[in-house]
């Protein structure tokens, strides 16, 4: 399951999104244990997955999932310092920024005004300090275990971590930095927070969402003087209203279609959040369908077949003989199996063939 940590600012609409996306009940500060995060599950929308349970009407409907994580601002702030040590941070496959832009007197701002690139780049700086700090431990702890064991691995982690430092003092987030192959590897290894991807979510006020700024993230980013805060490297951003998130949650989905309708939009921001975490990393579905159960599986991108097949079970991966394929638009153009199989639609892949999003697989696999 994809993993996404929530950052920002007090007041900034953090923990309100956080509770919208994931139904989490639980408010404020007595959600959260000292150094714990609370955690909540969102489904990721993908219209594929209702075509095919239309398709086949399933016993099951299981759509991919992203886990967000939230740890209520301490003192005002971001505490990404305290963030360092608490797992579900330190495991987060990104990091969902939330960007204060709304005008709103009865919610006072730490700051006192609002002013979203002073915001957004406070924070950043805090992710940097934070993880200078981490830098510079271990490549303490690495130079005294050096001088009783010089192994070719710690000199070549203390080698990663001499190219992060430098960035790091320089105020300058790993996640920009070029790293290739084990390198890479290595600096994922440390868990650092300013090398993760990073999606800035603009908690717009209701004015603001409106016309063609609510589908257009660029204007959006303008107008509230983001533009180049999201030039950075591994850096989107997708702009909601949190008070009409609110009023959408509230409402039955058929009313909940119009007031989005209304407002020019065809989903709702939460949706746009949840899919733009998925997008972020690179992730795609695959699906297994049947009467049973119709399920979206989430894999990076360029993942093969024997390695997604571990997905669903490490037994059907050791085993794996062939990947039964078939494309989604070709089953729901076709409408049957067996109607893609006349038209020679459905392939056997082997263990090395690279999922495509979309992919519609049954493996086959010794027992």
């Amino acid at each position: 399951m994809l993993k996404a940590a929530l950052v920002g600012f007090g007041s900034s609409g953090k923990t309100t999104l956080f509770q919208l996306m994931t139904s989490a009940r639980e408010t404020g500060r007595a959600a959260h244990g000292k150094g714990e995060a609370t955690i909540g599950v969102s489904k990721v929308p993908d219209d594929r997955l209702d075509g095919l349970t239309a398709m086949y009407n399933p016993k099951k409907r299981v759509p991919a999932t992203v886990e967000f994580s939230d740890l209520a601002a301490a003192g005002g702030g971001s505490g990404a310092q305290a963030l360092v040590d608490v797992v579900a941070y330190k495991n987060a496959d990104a990091l969902v920024h939330v960007v204060r832009a709304f005008d709103d007197p009865a919610v006072a701002h730490p700051s006192g005004t609002v002013n979203p690139l002073r915001d957004a780049q406070s924070v950043e700086d805090e992710l940097i300090l934070a993880d200078l700090g981490v830098a510079e431990r271990r490549l303490e702890r690495i130079e005294k275990e050096l001088k009783k064991n010089r192994t070719p691995e710690l000199e070549r982690e203390r080698d990663v971590l001499t190219i992060c430092r430098p960035a790091l003092e320089e105020g300058r987030p790993l996640r920009a930095l070029d790293l290739q192959g084990e390198d890479l590897k290595r600096l994922r290894g440390f868990q650092f927070l300013s090398a993760k991807p990073q999606l800035v979510v603009i908690n717009l006020d209701e004015k603001q969402l409106a016309g063609e700024a609510a589908t257009r993230i660029d204007k959006a980013a303008e107008a509230t003087g983001l533009t180049p805060f999201l030039s950075r490297a591994r850096t989107v951003a997708v702009a909601v209203c949190a008070r009409i998130e609110l009023e959408i949650a509230q409402l039955e989905a058929d009313d909940r279609a119009g007031f989005l309708a209304d407002l020019g939009l065809t989903e709702s921001g939460l949706d746009r959040v949840i899919r733009a975490s998925y997008d972020l990393l690179g992730y795609i579905s695959f699906f297994t369908v049947g009467e049973d159960e119709c399920r979206a599986w989430s894999i990076p991108r360029g993942t093969p077949a024997q390695l997604a097949a571990s997905e669903i079970h490490s037994d059907i991966a050791r085993g794996f003989i062939r990947a039964e394929v078939v494309s989604y638009d070709a089953l729901t153009t076709r409408g049957t199996m067996a109607a893609c199989r006349d038209h020679g639609e459905v392939r056997l892949e082997g263990k090395e063939y690279i999922v495509q999003d979309g992919d519609i697989i049954n493996f086959r696999f010794a027992t």
